[in-house]
């Protein structure tokens, strides 16, 4: 009985306990449902319902003609919903859809892909990456119509989700110059400094959490659309970048050069045209732009003998010396205290003019000249230095410009050596843009202009900020100075250092540089060579440095490694340049009529002839017998001249219809641009000029 009692007591206490668990457990059930149930509601919409950003699109960088440099485009994964779809929807498209899939992607098999597809709607799953290729806009918009998707988002299911991705036309070219912001917001170039203007401004959308950790989106009233960046049309010209890239990259790969920059600018303006960096890759084959040595740190370098502008303009302003003064070099090798000065001449240069100190690039001329009147007082051709505004750095647009590093009397590291080595370009250090912004200066007859690379924010047509030329100095010196400058830059292509650049169609001025490199505190075999200029010299349009760092072989000079760089591409901004080319008289080229006789000019013999004879017009050909002739009237008769086209240079095509000048140009290689109506009248390579293959000539018709 006892045990009975027992056991029955006990049962009913295990009663007891689960009747208590589930009361409790119905409480808290109604407790969650009515009493707080609004409080966990929100929570859990906070948690699987979120408001994200979305970025905007990136605006465009454009070249100065509107040639797009960078521009966004949209691609997008292809995501599904499966459980969106209807039965009768999913059962009558699966498996048009699944072979459409397998025959655009072709990675799995129809079977495949329906049977993810099936098993991802069995499951419940809401979020299915399709295939973790992009597509471009223009496969979506057929994927659209595809059955299944062409029932949309709340349909179908489908989700096109946006991927913006950076892309550059022109791939490689200018890169650097161009930049690029990464995920950290980090960067370089024009991608970098004007990332605030080109990101715009982000919205929000709603996402909602799903299994796998996903985040899709869904519609909501209260969406925050982004607003789009703004465009930056640059001064970079795309024509004159391959140009300059070009020249470039051929004397690095012939010099096995470390690195080569490349700046060229419009004088008057300062408007960057050209920017280049090419870097040696790592594995030491072929070249890339990895840093821009034409304004950072790293590019900060002793300039060598292009910083002997400067003193000169210190010793003409001084007013002490004239250009036709006489300087002893002596034998070579000057000893100034403990260090040897020397020339590149073997045995000196001996007694030379001031003019001729430039010219050849003495060190011991301008070394002595610059002791003779500034050793006494350093501090003055330090005050000259900062009158030209070399002392401070250009504020130039980009970020990461390097800051110039002069020595100043009485500083710590200031020594009797420290002015001789400083005027001819050592003990100081600049950028190649601080050092070109000094010559344009000079080129535009003293006024120094900020050099800049972006002209304008726009969105649409709708500027939105404006960047005029800057004024930095409105004279570096007098205008007699400058006057004497220009000379002297003239005469060091005409009779000094870099007379191999000289040439007769037109003219540059410009100085070459060479500076021995300083590694581990001592100077070595490895040479830093460069060229700055401008052209034409006589009405300057564009000045231009180049540099080349540490070139192999003999010669490793200035004049023998970069100048022939500057010119190269002097050469043929010149032929695409209409505007500078010399103007021929009509009359050299077309034949010269008499007002009361019919008016020929050039073109094929036989049809001239033909022509001539149906009007009974007196022609000779005076041996000619076939191919392309020029015409002049005469005694009452017209006289036809061979016109050799065929000969391995630039042809005269001056008088001849386009068609036939575009047969005879398009036939050497030649790439030609024209403009007007009529016959040519004139063009912008002279005749008889070696002809170089993609060369760009432009044609005026008239």
């Amino acid at each position: 009985m006892n045990i009975k009692r027992s056991i029955v007591l006990r049962v009913r206490v295990a009663f007891l306990i689960v009747a208590l668990i589930a009361g409790t457990i119905l409480y808290r059930i109604v407790r969650l449902q009515f009493v707080e149930g609004e409080k966990w509601l929100a929570k859990s919409e906070s948690t699987n319902f979120k408001y994200r950003q979305v970025s905007a699109t990136r605006g465009n960088i454009y070249a100065t003609d509107g040639s797009l440099l960078a521009t966004s485009l949209p691609f997008y994964r292809v995501v599904l919903d499966p459980t969106v779809a209807k039965d009768v929807t999913f059962n009558a498209g699966i498996d048009s859809l699944s072979q459409l899939l397998s025959s655009f992607f072709k990675d799995r098999s129809k079977a495949s892909y329906k049977k993810m597809i099936s098993d991802a709607k069995s499951n419940g799953k809401r979020y299915l990456i399709l295939n973790r290729r992009q597509v471009g806009y223009q496969d979506m918009q057929v994927m659209s119509s595809w059955p299944i998707f062409r029932k949309g988002r709340m349909a179908g299911g489908v989700i096109f989700e946006k991927v913006e991705k950076r892309y550059r036309p022109f791939n490689s070219l200018a890169s650097r110059t161009v930049g690029f912001v990464n995920e950290d917001q980090y960067g370089a170039g024009i991608e970098y400094s004007f990332n605030d203007y080109l990101q715009g401004k982000s919205g929000q959308a709603m996402f909602q959490r799903i299994a796998g950790g996903y985040w899709k989106p869904v519609f909501d009233a209260e969406d925050i659309k982004p607003e789009d960046g703004f465009d930056v049309l640059t001064t970079l010209d795309v024509n004159i970048q391959d140009v300059a890239e070009s020249a470039l990259l051929k004397q690095l790969i012939e010099k096995d050069a470390e690195f080569g920059t490349v700046i060229v600018m419009e004088v008057a303006t300062g408007h960057i045209k050209a920017l280049g960096n090419l870097q040696k890759n790592k594995n030491g084959r072929g070249y890339s732009e990895s840093y821009n040595y034409a304004i950072g740190d790293q590019g900060l370098t002793e300039p060598g003998s292009t910083f002997k502008l400067m003193s000169m303009l210190a010793l003409l302003e001084e007013g002490k010396v004239s250009l036709n003064d006489m300087v002893d070099t002596g034998n070579g090798v000057f000893q100034i205290y403990d260090r040897k000065m020397t020339d590149a001449k073997t045995g000196g240069y001996g007694k030379i003019s001031v003019r001729e100190v430039f010219e050849k690039s003495s060190n011991i001329g301008i070394s002595k000249l610059m002791d003779q009147y500034f050793g006494h007082n350093p501090s003055k051709f330090v005050g000259y230095i900062e009158k030209a505004g070399l002392d401070k750095p250009l504020g130039f647009q980009l970020k990461g410009e390097g800051a110039p590093y002069f020595k100043k009397p009485g500083d710590k590291y200031w020594y009797g050596t420290t002015l001789p080595w400083m005027s001819i370009g050592y003990e100081t250090k600049l950028t190649p843009l601080q050092t070109l912004t000094l010559y344009n200066a000079v080129a535009n007859n003293g006024k120094m202009v900020k050099p800049m690379i972006v002209q304008a924010i726009a969105r649409g047509n709708q500027v939105e900020k404006q960047y005029q030329t800057e004024v930095i100095r409105k004279n570096i010196a007098s205008e007699k100075t400058i006057l004497q400058l220009q000379e002297l830059l003239e005469g060091v292509v005409k009779n000094g250092t870099a007379k191999n650049v000289y040439n007769e169609q037109y003219r540059i001025a410009g100085k070459t540089g060479t500076a021995q490199k300083l590694e581990d505190g001592r100077y070595t075999k490895k040479y830093y060579t460069s060229f700055v200029g401008y052209f034409p010299a006589d009405n300057p349009k564009y000045s231009a440095i180049v540099v080349i760092d540490s070139p192999k072989g003999f010669n490793a000079f200035g004049g023998d490694i970069s100048a022939p760089v500057f010119k190269e591409i002097a050469d043929k901004i010149h032929a695409q340049d209409l505007n500078m080319n010399r103007k021929y008289p009509a009359d050299i080229y077309l034949a010269q009529q008499e007002s009361d006789f019919p008016f020929i000019q050039a073109g094929k013999f036989d049809e001239l002839q033909l022509i001539c004879n149906r009007f009974g017009i007196s022609n000779h050909g005076n041996g000619v017998n076939d191919g392309y002739v020029k015409s002049r009237a005469m005694d009452k008769s017209i006289q036809f001249q061979a016109n050799q086209v065929e000969a391995p240079v630039m042809p005269d095509v001056s008088g001849l219809a386009l068609r036939d000048a575009l047969y005879v140009l398009e036939n050497k290689g030649l790439r030609v641009i024209y403009q007007g109506k009529g016959r040519v009248k004139n063009q912008s390579i002279s005749p008889g000029s070696p002809i170089q293959q993609n060369n760009v000539i432009n044609l005026i018709l008239g």
